[in-house]
């Protein structure tokens, strides 16, 4: 087994020269899954360097150093800096810490399936947190085989999706499927973000050209699915393409994504700096070039409420964290460097 098969770059900074190279495929709470060149294993965190210092606390997706043992559980020793990084509010700090969710990955394939899970709000929220982790968003609408109106969801998700591929499939006929493969380079890692019921499984078997994934039913009244997948794992296929698989998330923290808030709204943050006044509030200012947008038709309404709403989440999970900063530090300990 080749570490560099897993994206492992030689040249990452390694301080610590003690250990060897490994990534992290699985999390099991204080227990991680991985693979090195000398094969996969299993390994626990060393004490002082995760619990006792400001060590970044791994997550899947993660280079690590670890020390390397055959007659049992390995320990992971480092975790090397990051290229890219996913966050979410973790569930178990009461919204006060972050939690990774997936690290070093290329892509963020985000799903949503043209039945009932259908929302614009929710894609535009899933989009601002995947331009935040550094990597490139995907919009992938899910089971375009049973779709009452494609066309005119595919209109409403570019209303919302500006600078990111959209892109209609269905694992089950394999419509769209094509459209992927420019994504799928040997050596690349793709991350699957959303809510249960919307296709992850049934894609990545459908990539894999078998079935390495179980797939749920979806209940007919609301389109909500169970969560087939119970922890965050790299898969890698036999097209060397390594896929990071998440259970559902229906609803994702909005920890701290300003710079995304940038990217999915640039629509509107090109209005900044054009009104009359240097601090306009954007509400009842004479010369407001936002207004002024609205009342000409070039910026909806709605358009502007979901930027206003989405910037309240994203100020309200900020001020929390930077409040509760210490007290996390010292209850949540794996919330340390994210």
């Amino acid at each position: 087994m080749n570490i560099e098969n897993y994206g492992f770059i030689p040249s990452m900074p390694q301080d610590n020269n003690t250990g060897i190279p490994a990534r992290i495929t699985a999390c099991h709470k204080n227990k991680f899954e991985f693979v090195c060149d000398n094969g996969e294993g299993l390994a626990h965190l060393k004490t002082s360097e995760y619990f006792m210092s400001d060590e970044i606390y791994p997550t899947t997706g993660d280079f690590v150093l670890i020390d390397y043992r055959t007659d049992g559980e390995s320990v992971i020793l480092k975790t090397l800096p990051r290229k890219t990084c996913f966050k979410r509010l973790d569930p178990s700090s009461s919204g006060r810490g972050a939690q990774a969710v997936a690290a070093n990955f290329d892509y963020v394939f985000i799903m949503q399936s043209l039945n009932q899970n259908f929302n614009p709000n929710r894609l535009e929220r899933y989009l601002t947190l995947a331009w935040e982790s550094d990597a490139t968003p995907v919009v992938i609408l899910t089971k375009a085989d049973v779709a009452d109106d494609l066309q005119s969801k595919m209109n409403e998700a570019k209303q919302v999706c500006l600078g990111a591929d959209i892109i209609a499939i269905s694992s089950k006929t394999g419509y769209g499927l094509t459209k992927l493969e420019k994504y799928l380079t040997a050596g690349k890692t793709i991350v699957f973000l959303g809510s249960s019921g919307v296709g992850k499984s049934s894609l990545v078997n459908a990539l894999a050209g078998k079935e390495i994934m179980n797939v749920s039913e979806i209940r007919a009244a609301d389109g909500i699915g169970r969560h087939t997948t119970t922890h965050r794992q790299l898969i890698m296929l036999d097209s060397g393409v390594m896929i990071i698989d998440t259970p559902g998330m229906r609803e994702l923290g909005m920890w701290d994504a300003a710079d995304g808030l940038e990217h999915s709204f640039a629509d509107i943050e090109q209005y900044f700096g054009k009104c009359r006044f240097r601090d306009c509030q954007h509400q009842s200012e004479p010369g407001c070039a936002v207004k002024q947008a609205i009342v000409n038709g070039e910026l909806s309404q709605a358009r502007w409420n979901s930027y206003l709403q989405l910037k309240k989440r994203i100020l309200l999970f900020i001020g929390q964290r930077r409040f509760y900063s210490s007290k996390t530090a010292k209850k949540y300990p794996h919330t340390k460097g994210y």
